[in-house]
């Protein structure tokens, strides 16, 4: 009987501590959400969207084109921060069903992000921009602005 009580007690304890231990972990993860930004930008009858997370070294976040009427694409971004620029990639789904993973550059200027433009590569699956000509971010295709998480949609 004495086994029985000693094995009881083991498995209350290890209860607890899963408990408590995926109970620290949720809020954390709610603390993260709580970061996200929501931008947008439109282009004459074409708007953008953008949605991020930020830490010290790195981003995350979903980033949709919608083409006036005739469709949208849509997906997840994540790099790497240096500095006021965010370098990445775009991961997303076209409008037709194909899947696409390009690479991205955002500039953060005061509280606007400009979408920048660059000579994009691909090698072995990997895919990033030319070393050999600059990222262009003055004439922006899309400038993003801050918007409420209500007035995104």
């Amino acid at each position: 009987m004495y086994k029985g009580k000693r094995v009881l007690a083991n498995f209350t304890t290890l209860f607890s501590i899963l408990l408590l231990s995926l109970l620290c972990g949720c809020a954390k993860e709610k603390r993260f959400k709580e970061k996200k930004s929501f931008y947008q930008a439109v282009n004459g009858k074409d708007t953008a969207f953008l949605s991020i997370s930020l830490t010290q070294t790195h981003f995350t976040g979903m980033y949709e084109i919608r083409y006036g009427t005739l469709g949208k694409d849509s997906g997840d971004i994540r790099g790497k921060i240096c500095g006021d620029t965010l370098i990445g990639l775009y991961n997303y789904k076209t409008y037709g069903g194909n899947n696409n993973i390009v690479p991205i550059a955002l500039l953060r200027r005061g509280n606007k992000i400009m979408l920048g433009k660059g000579l994009a590569m691909s090698y072995m699956n990997i895919h990033y921009f030319s070393h050999d000509a600059p990222i262009d971010y003055d004439n922006s295709e899309f400038i993003f602005e801050e918007i409420n998480k209500s007035a995104e949609r």
